[in-house]
């Protein structure tokens, strides 16, 4: 019996007269996205004005409310067109975005992007490499390697051959480091952390099935090397993974480096360091002094959408030799071919745990080569500086308590002489009224409200009227 037969087209694609939906790529890619461009940059503009703020009034119910009536029907029976589409729903998210560069959202380790790497990174989406297989991304190969070998050298200054793994950020990058000291350590791994590291240590140990992390206390807000020196001798028959933090979540805090290195020497210790936030230091020629000993580290994770400014996502591993990559090594017939690779494609598949993966390296060649690694150091000196100013600012205020002078661009404060629950609302109802977005660290103090200033255009005067936002909300 002849099997039933399929569905048919019509009109075959090959004899069509147009094309409704145009492609990016090709050599009339160009000429399609222009006037698309335009739609979106005056949609972002559009919302941008309407939502007049860091974030939109009303709270998650609000916000979901105007953005179904904008965007409902979601999937429409037919189309609306091309512009109408994108100038609807980039409206509706832009109006209803937090929006990083604006100098009073600063909750977060979620910097604005500079509008290079955002071009850069359109140029991506529309070329659409994929780093699995040298076919897919031959010039975006060659540019991957040329670059991350750069950076990698910045973390590791003299060693011949230091290499760099491109993320999804600092929980993919802690999780890759994690792998490596599992798949290269003969004896049982014991991760030893702070109290301080971030989250994603844990998650990565119950992913890999590796032991609960021995997670050490640290009130100070950074890993105290006396206490670190006294749990290395305890546990005989394994091989210790200490995992130190160059600029936590929290408060911004650095690990004593110099001294962590040292004991992880001593007593035969792996070394990772979470630079997520504090690793762009290394652009700075004032600053990366506060990076001493991280050169030591056999992985270092560090993240460009933090302070580096790249749209996400921008995460590093580096390592520091690149043979320390080996355990990575994966094939695939169809990818990665023995004869293809002797006879010198280059084989992808251990440059990551992922398969099909953007050339996000595109961004980030961009921008460093558009602004140097000096320009780069200024941009971090620039937020740094605008957080000892705030801290200035908090210090001398009579009706707020300063936790801390900031080591990085994280700085908390609380209005004197409030409990945590009346600080916890109070940042609520900044967002409630979309005056602020503000952060919240607890210590063994208590709540703080948390700024982590990553706008390099932010001014004396707007850490002056985010203040006033604050000391509003108090005197109600």
């Amino acid at each position: 019996m002849p099997a039933p037969a399929g569905p048919t087209l019509t009109t075959p694609p090959s004899t069509a007269e147009h094309h409704p939906a145009p492609l990016a790529g090709g050599t009339q890619g160009p000429h399609a996205l222009h006037p698309l461009l335009d739609t979106t940059l005056d949609a972002l503009a559009q919302g941008a004005a309407t939502r007049h703020g860091p974030i939109p009034p009303g709270g998650p119910e609000a916000v979901t409310a105007r953005l179904r009536a904008l965007a409902t029907p979601a999937l429409p029976e037919t189309g609306t067109g091309a512009h109408e589409a994108l100038h609807t729903l980039v409206t509706a998210l832009a109006e209803g975005a937090a929006d990083p560069a604006h100098p009073h959202c600063a909750a977060h380790l979620h910097c604005p992007p500079l509008a290079l790497a955002a071009a850069a990174d359109l140029a991506a989406a529309a070329l659409n490499p994929s780093l699995d297989s040298w076919d897919q991304a031959p010039a975006a190969t060659a540019l991957e390697t040329l670059t991350t070998r750069a950076l990698a050298a910045l973390a590791y200054p003299g060693r011949p051959t230091p290499d760099a793994l491109v993320t999804t950020g600092g929980t993919e990058s802690n999780q890759l480091a994690l792998l490596l000291a599992r798949e290269t350590t003969p004896a049982p791994l014991r991760i030893i952390c702070g109290a301080n590291a971030h989250h994603s240590i844990h998650r990565a140990a119950w992913l890999l099935g590796l032991p609960t992390p021995l997670t050490l206390p640290t009130p100070t807000g950074t890993l105290d090397p006396t206490d670190l020196r006294t749990t290395l001798t305890r546990h005989p028959g394994t091989t210790p993974l200490v995992i130190a933090t160059a600029g936590t979540t929290d408060t911004g805090r650095i690990d004593p480096l110099p001294a962590i290195a040292d004991l992880c020497r001593t007593h035969g210790a792996r070394l990772h360091i979470d630079a997520s936030y504090g690793g762009p230091l290394l652009f700075s020629d004032t600053l990366r002094p506060a990076l001493n000993g991280l050169e030591h580290a056999h992985t270092i994770a560090i993240d460009l959408h933090k302070l580096g400014w790249q749209p996400v996502a921008a995460g590093l591993l580096a390592v520091p030799d690149t043979t320390a990559l080996t355990p990575l090594a994966h094939h695939a017939d169809y990818l990665n071919a023995p004869d293809d690779t002797h006879a010198g494609l280059p084989d992808l598949l251990g440059r990551s745990l992922r398969t099909t993966r953007r050339p996000d390296i595109l961004k980030i060649a961009v921008t460093l080569r558009a602004l140097g690694r000096q320009g780069l150091g200024d941009l971090v000196e620039r937020v740094c500086a605008a957080a000892h100013h705030l801290a200035d600012l908090i210090d001398t205020h009579p009706h707020f308590d300063l936790y801390a002078r900031p080591t990085l661009s994280t700085v908390l404060f609380r209005p004197t002489h409030t409990d945590d629950t009346t600080t916890a609302t109070l940042r609520r109802t900044l967002l409630h009224h979309g005056h602020a977005v503000l952060g919240r660290t607890t210590t063994p103090e208590g709540l703080w409200l948390k700024a982590t200033l990553l706008n390099p255009h932010t001014t004396p005067d707007d850490l002056r009227t985010l203040l006033t936002h604050v000391e509003g909300q108090v005197r109600r």
